[in-house]
């Protein structure tokens, strides 16, 4: 309990009675301000479990975590700490202006102090005007869902054409991974082509996804990212008819799952007609194209499949004696392959189906060649009774709240996610008016994400002052007192501001959970503030009484300055405590610091800003206060902080 005890100016050994009544004077001092800025500091994150979905699932724990560990605290610190304190508190006891720190410490802030009370009109501007500059600042800044976590690899996910054939995507595939390999930060690759034998995975064959394996980066090149590292590796795999995309294993899981579209943003297309759909999508490709930040552009082919189209021809049918079942389960089994026998491998049975080989499957002419047994005149060949042909058709057919969809899907690289998505959805917009009847556009991907995340900040926000100053009042009973506290969190925003917009931060929910983090560690020290600043009234009005006739202005001034001065120690190990718990996040690297690094931001540059404007604004304004009280009630409204 790094704040509680007022030492005694005394050096002698003090007896044990007169220990014990300083500490539970102490402790009485301050032990209402502890709890509940240690409440306001749980309070403060308790609406981050308002939070939903992928940001819900992220920051869920860190509520918890946080809740519990800062409940136990505050019990602790007003139960166990003075306790503790009557154990190791023994001796002799210096007083604070023996310390040589805190004289240095004193000497430095008391002209600043003095400074500000003196030049109120001065003080109090410059405060406002780096507010209005951080306003600015945060809303030049881009915006994102989340903070793209490093998982340290790769997911490469070219699309070729609908009709590829199986031997082609093997080429193709291959010709990748060995291209992917001579790369130097590559430690392995694995690529998969088609669909998974389940029924989850409906990838088409002409979607390949190859997972590539980085070496860990002290064996990296100089100076090499890895957005650098994605765009050479890009470079070097342009390959005809294939249209690139990058992205990561596990959020390209649960971006499909999450919103169905595999990149960053898709743009859906509804309608009723494939052929529609597909020319409405080129559309908004073409729109699309050439908007700063769009990478890996392509259309969700819905055309271009293959299909062996069989036209039975009915008089031959009858000269042969044959019928359209016979026929149709001929080519049944030569293409689609027949159950002939079964295996049993110790508790697992499979069925053994024989079809033709894979090269007379693909030729149309060996398929017309396909013998038919018939009763009159022996084998004929397939062509003798049917036409074949290969017909267009989609390859794959999604539907949507019971309509046809398609998609257009892109990438963000370079740029943030908002202003990307916003740019091109105001090329997009040109397109509205020119679309069919019964045709619209749905944005999805993360920046679904994105905005349903603002929606439920925008009323997190609110919401989290409102909790902050509820429990500042009933710490202090004073609507007041509660404001003065509470009139710190908007320059806790300078500082945040500022650190996030130098570190070239996007805005995301991750950054939010930092601000509103921020906001109870601010209203944390500005509690210590006013409980020292009220006791110093306190012994004000027991020395001169508490009347305009015998208190003066010079009095009042004195009076605030060694309430902020002469216990500057408590308020800076406060700051300090919370300075030096998150400055090392600043360095540290690995799996997860890219998403910590947003949070911890704000809050190192809010707890600077805010505990300079706690410690010279706070005195000034609690001051002009107590002037204004003094001028216009005859007497000070002193607030009992002493149980």
């Amino acid at each position: 309990m790094r704040r509680i005890v007022e030492h005694h100016s005394r050096l002698h050994q003090m007896t044990n009675d007169e220990r014990l009544a300083i500490i539970e004077k102490s402790s009485k001092q301050v032990s209402r301000g502890i709890f509940f800025s240690t409440i306001i500091i749980v309070a403060s994150f308790l609406p981050v479990f308002l939070l939903t979905g992928q940001e819900g699932k992220l920051f869920h724990p860190l509520a918890y975590t946080k809740t519990f560990i800062l409940l136990i605290d505050a019990v602790l610190a007003v139960t166990l700490a003075p306790v503790l304190l009557s154990f190791f508190m023994k001796g002799k006891f210096k007083t604070e202006e023996q310390n040589p720190l805190n004289r240095g410490l004193e000497r430095v802030y008391a002209p600043l102090i003095n400074w500000c009370l003196t030049w109120r009109k001065t003080t109090i501007g410059i405060n406002l005007a780096l507010l209005a500059i951080s306003i600015p600042l945060l809303l030049s800044l881009g915006t994102e869902f989340m903070p793209p976590l490093d998982e340290g690899s790769i997911l490469f996910m070219p699309i070729t054409q609908p009709d590829v054939s199986n031997t082609e995507v093997k080429r193709i595939l291959q010709v990748q991974d060995k291209i992917i390999m001579q790369v130097p930060e590559v430690k392995g690759v694995l690529g998969k082509a088609g669909r998974a034998s389940t029924a989850t995975d409906n990838a088409p064959l002409s979607m390949i996804e190859t997972i590539i394996q980085l070496k860990p980066r002290s064996e990296w090149r100089a100076g090499l990212t890895k957005a650098k590292l994605i765009e050479e590796l890009n470079q070097k795999l342009q390959i005809p008819g294939v249209v690139n995309g990058w992205t990561q294993p596990i959020i390209n899981r649960i971006n499909m799952l999450s919103t169905g579209i595999r990149t960053d943003v898709g743009v859906k297309v509804y309608g009723q007609q494939l052929d529609t759909i597909y020319r409405v999508s080129q559309q908004v490709r073409a729109a699309l194209n050439g908007v700063p930040g769009v990478q890996d552009l392509y259309v969700d082919p819905i055309t271009g499949g293959k299909y062996l189209q069989v036209d039975l021809n009915r008089p031959q049918l009858a000269r042969y004696g044959l019928s359209v079942d016979q026929v149709n389960e001929v080519v049944e089994t030569a293409i689609g392959g027949a159950p002939v026998a079964s295996t049993v491998e110790g508790r697992r049975r499979f069925s053994i189906n024989v079809r033709l080989a894979e090269d007379f499957r693909n030729s149309l002419a060996a398929l017309e060649r396909i013998p038919i047994q018939t009763t009159a005149y022996g084998p004929v060949p397939l062509s003798a009774v049917a036409t074949l042909r290969f017909e267009n058709g989609p390859p794959m057919i999604n539907s949507e709240n019971a309509q046809l969809r398609g998609a257009v899907l892109f990438n963000v690289r370079g740029r943030d996610l908002g202003s990307t998505v916003q740019e091109a959805m105001e090329r997009v917009q040109q397109l509205n008016g020119r679309l069919p009847a019964g045709y619209y556009l749905e944005w999805s991907g993360q920046y679904e994400n994105l905005i349903s995340s603002q929606r439920t900040l925008l009323l997190i926000l609110p919401l989290v002052l409102l909790v902050i100053f509820g429990c500042l009042y009933f710490a202090f009973h004073s609507v007041r007192e509660a404001l003065l506290s509470l009139v710190t969190i908007p320059f806790a925003l300078i500082g945040g501001a500022y650190m996030v917009y130098f570190y070239g931060v996007h805005l995301s929910v991750a950054v939010a959970v930092g601000f509103i983090a921020l906001f109870g560690l601010a209203v944390e020290t500005g509690v210590i503030m006013v409980i020292y600043l009220n006791d110093a009234m306190q012994q004000l009005v027991a020395r001169k009484g508490n009347s305009s006739e015998t208190i003066t202005r010079q009095d009042l001034r004195e009076a605030v300055f060694n309430g902020a001065a002469k216990r500057l120690r408590p308020k800076l190990m406060t700051v300090s405590v919370a300075l030096f718990g998150l400055v090392p996040v600043l360095w540290a690297s690995g799996t997860g610091s890219d998403v910590m690094l947003p949070i911890v931001l704000p809050m190192i540059g809010g707890v600077f800003t805010s505990s300079t404007h706690i410690l010279l604004v706070t005195p000034l304004i609690f001051l002009m206060t107590k002037e204004y009280e003094l001028r216009k009630f005859g007497k000070l409204d002193v607030l009992d902080v002493t149980h």
